[in-house]
């Protein structure tokens, strides 16, 4: 029998790791709420033709195929089988796959439910996704998004509340030195109109969406290997040497497109965000202009987004954008939505670089009672039973085993402090509590045990 494993790109999580993580989906939660967001859940599968179509063709690639039940290979096309066409056969054979991200599970919810909801419809959603991309680093099969989107609105007040939604999750988290990337797609409409390439501006997104990835000159050879003539790719030269600068770049692509109508109007949305933030206070350190930033997926028509941190091997932690008509495909047309995603794997890999995890999730239990037989164990669970009502977390060690093993198991579990309570203990009522930290002992009467230890 071969040994147990996981799957590429999968990971189990052991406790220590969870309640790590739970203090990454707590605060976003927490944040999501304060701001008016409500959850929502989707399933882990959908019809395959739901996803397809919507993630541009790479990102179609990625996408979980789950095979049919049962006998799938006698309905399958056996002409694209004789063929060797993948592409067909796999249609044939599959029509379910994994979410692959939880916008467009969340359009399809939107239309089914669409008489039941009040809009605007503000809905938050934490739960994982799959993507078939070759792991590496901050890169998983299965990861987890978490997700807040408005739709039913198109007031430029929403792009707002979302950066300010980046602004207090990362600074509750004490991330630093968080850059917020802000362009529009109608930017890169009117670029790709400037060159002749209307038609081409999905393959343009996608090749500019790789600059930090393989670099400028990486990136012109992909375009001309899309079909870009070398004059217009010459064309797109500008917007690579652009100065760091938001407000001197957005004077210059300002110039680059005047008199685009497409260009202007994506210009005059991004002015309008980044002025209502600046009156507010908002990104005043963090909030920067990219005319570089794409985001490849084909839904957003919009404001677009994407957060790094600086001086970290981790890419982009958040993301999202405007999309117009995205509910259209499934048959509810004009409703517009914006939204955005923080990558909580990312996040914790960030947290985990930079050092940040707080000292609260190294453990969760604050107090563990020493067991030394059955009197002396019924004594201190139902001391358990008042601290654990008022709230404080707390165990017993559930065997009358020696002493050291169970300050081993405290020590193992980060426990800080333990109650050690014999019969003198329980004569006088005066608890010893042991600072597991200091390895101090103090005396503490029962009626103020909870007090001390919070």
């Amino acid at each position: 029998m071969s040994k147990p494993a996981i799957l590429k790109g999968t990971r189990d999580f052991g406790p220590e790791i969870m309640v790590k993580r739970n203090y990454i989906f707590n605060t976003i939660r927490s944040t999501f709420e304060r701001f008016g967001f409500l959850p929502i859940e989707t399933p882990a599968m959908e019809r395959i033709e739901t996803l397809t179509g919507k993630y541009g063709e790479e990102g179609d690639q990625l996408i979980f195929k789950i095979l049919n039940n049962g006998d799938f290979l006698s309905k399958a096309d056996q002409e694209a089988i004789a063929e060797g066409d993948s592409k067909k056969t796999s249609f044939s054979i599959s029509k379910k796959a994994l979410r692959y991200d939880l916008t467009v599970p969340f359009a399809r919810f939107v239309v089914m439910n669409q008489s039941a909801l009040s809009f605007p419809f503000k809905r938050y959603q934490i739960q994982p996704v799959w993507r078939g991309d070759r792991p590496g680093r901050g890169r998983y099969q299965e990861f987890y998004q978490c997700d807040v989107d408005v739709v039913g609105s198109d007031s430029l007040i929403n792009e707002v509340e979302l950066i300010q939604i980046f602004e207090n999750v990362l600074s509750d988290l004490q991330i630093p030195n968080f850059r917020i990337k802000l362009n529009n797609r109608k930017i890169l409409a009117g670029l790709a109109d400037l060159i002749g390439a209307s038609s081409m501006m999905t393959d343009m997104c996608v090749a500019i969406d790789k600059l930090d990835k393989i670099g400028e000159e990486k990136v012109k050879e992909e375009l001309i290997n899309r079909g870009f003539s070398n004059e217009q790719v010459e064309q797109l030269s500008p917007i690579f040497s652009l100065p760091q600068d938001s407000k001197a770049a957005l004077a210059l692509v300002s110039e680059l497109l005047k008199g685009n109508e497409l260009g202007e109007k994506g210009l005059a949305e991004l002015n309008y965000v980044i002025g209502i933030c600046e009156s507010l206070g908002v990104g005043l350190e963090s909030l920067a202009f990219d005319p570089l930033l794409a985001r490849g997926l084909n839904y957003y028509t919009g404001a677009i987004f994407e957060v790094k941190v600086d001086n970290v091997s981790v890419g982009s932690i958040c993301g999202g954008g405007r999309y117009d008509d995205l509910t259209g495909i499934f048959g509810l047309p004009n409703v517009s939505g914006v939204g955005i995603s923080f990558g909580a794997d990312r996040i914790y890999d960030v947290l985990e670089e930079l050092n940040l995890f707080p000292e609260s999730t190294k453990g969760t239990v604050k107090l563990l009672f020493v067991n030394f037989g059955e009197e002396e164990a019924l004594y201190c669970m139902k001391l358990l039973k008042e601290l654990r009502a008022q709230g404080l977390r707390a165990e017993i060690y559930p065997g009358a085993a020696k002493m050291a093993k169970q300050m081993k198991y405290a020590n193992d579990k980060n426990i800080p402090y333990v109650a050690v309570v014999g019969s003198r203990e329980m004569e006088t009522g005066l608890i010893t509590i042991k600072n597991m930290a200091s390895g101090e002992q103090e005396s503490v009467d029962r009626s103020e045990l909870f007090e001390y230890l919070v």
